[in-house]
């Protein structure tokens, strides 16, 4: 079966080539382009902030897209920086990022991957949300994705380790953070 085609805005050549991975690999595969775009992003929670980039990206492309926000949220925090991550990162970096939870009694953490889709400007986006448990350790390992070398994954029986050391391997067999979503 040929794949259908669909735009994802990311202008992340890592995300990019992690999404069309798992969109090829099924039984009904999906081929998707990418699209940088512009958009301005909202305060608010994780799904409000998912639902507004994927409204304004299909109002600005005007068709069908489907876009993608990751979260890092503290436990001891009550799930902040949340869909601030990056911003956050961008201004603590790793060190800050942990020196933040010194003094909690508690590393917890969890990443929330959020996909939306929409048919168009004039459709509801539609969330696909998968979380992955883990805690807060020093930064290790490449950090393909920007916090991922400072999240210590457990990911069912597999020994914990920083999301950023997890192996390409691994990852195209679901061990990535968003492949939860599948």
């Amino acid at each position: 079966m040929a794949p259908r085609n669909l735009i994802f805005v990311t202008g992340n050549a890592n995300k990019l080539k992690e999404v069309k991975a798992i969109l090829l690999d099924g039984r009904k595969p999906i081929d998707i382009e990418s699209r940088s775009l512009d958009i301005p992003e909202v305060q608010g929670t994780t799904q409000e902030v998912a639902i507004a980039k994927c409204r304004r990206a299909s109002e600005l492309l005007g068709g069908p897209c489907i876009t993608e926000d990751t979260a890092l949220c503290f436990e001891a925090m009550n799930g902040l920086p949340g869909p601030y991550i990056k911003y956050f990162l961008a201004e603590l970096g790793h060190a800050g990022l942990n020196a933040m939870l010194d003094g909690f009694p508690t590393r917890a953490a969890w990443a929330l991957c959020t996909f939306a889709y929409t048919d168009g400007p004039d459709s509801d986006p539609i969330l696909f949300e998968g979380r992955t448990d883990g805690s807060i350790v020093q930064a290790r390992g490449p950090g393909h994705f920007g916090w991922d070398a400072k999240t210590n994954c457990r990911i069912g029986t597999k020994r914990s380790r920083s999301c950023g050391t997890i192996c390409t391997q691994e990852t195209d067999r679901n061990i990535c953070l968003r492949l939860v979503c599948r």
